[in-house]
């Protein structure tokens, strides 16, 4: 059964984070999995966003709606790999019993978010 145990171990992915602790209840995975899927779907929303103010032509192709555009698409892409790293970093504390890190993504994202809404204003208003 241990044999059985280290196999699965080393087949999941990633081996730095499944390969320490113990197992951890599964209705707490599954509740980071889930935040992780979120996060995917925010960057799913902010890239259609940013495609949508160049293909309807808010703001009129100016300068602030384009950055503002673009600002909204590198977030998206961003988003993801941001996202996979908090799912690890909490997958690994649960599985060592410590305290959860503190989430690293709200705070930028609503500056981002900020920046860009700011930005369609002044295109829209110019």
């Amino acid at each position: 059964m241990v044999a059985d145990a280290e196999y699965n171990v080393r087949r999941r992915f990633p081996a730095r984070v499944y390969g320490r602790g113990a197992e951890p209840d599964a209705r707490f995975s599954l509740a980071n999995e889930r935040t992780y899927l979120a996060w995917i779907r925010t960057s799913v929303a902010l890239m259609a966003a940013g495609v949508a103010l160049q293909v309807f032509g808010i703001g009129g192709r100016s300068g602030p709606g384009v950055l503002a555009s673009t600002l909204l698409i590198v977030c998206s892409i961003v988003l993801p790999v941001a996202a996979w790293v908090s799912w690890a970093r909490v997958e690994r504390s649960l599985r060592e019993d410590a305290p959860l890190p503190a989430p690293s993504m709200a705070g930028p994202l609503a500056v981002v978010l900020a920046v860009a809404s700011g930005l369609v204003l002044a295109a829209v208003l110019l």
